[in-house]
């Protein structure tokens, strides 16, 4: 069984048990919470498609931790002007395990 969910403007497919990192959530350690926008779910070849969504389908899951992705160097160059910039950005995310699919 699995599932397609939507959080943080991306689309992920999960299955129960499955540990997954999404864009930053304020919830807190150890929180067990539901994501509500379900989009697809595939339950032993019966598979439910949404329009856009699924009505009362929730896939819940516990946050494991808080961190952030490797750093990403943005570096900015122009000839003959001496110009250059160096930036660095380090996007968070959150890492949840998937506990359960209700279609």
């Amino acid at each position: 069984m699995y599932a397609v969910i939507q959080t943080g403007g991306k689309q992920y497919r999960v299955s129960e048990g499955e540990i997954l990192r999404v864009e930053l959530l304020e919830k807190e350690l150890k929180e067990a919470f539901s994501f509500d926008r379900v989009l697809l779910v595939d339950n032993e070849g019966e598979l439910i498609v949404g329009k856009p969504t699924i009505e009362g389908a929730t896939v819940t899951a516990t946050v494991i931790c808080h961190d952030r992705r490797k750093k990403v160097l943005i570096f900015k160059k122009k000839r003959t002007t001496t110009y250059q910039r160096t930036q660095g950005h380090r996007q968070g995310y959150t890492e949840v395990r998937i506990t359960g699919i209700k279609a």
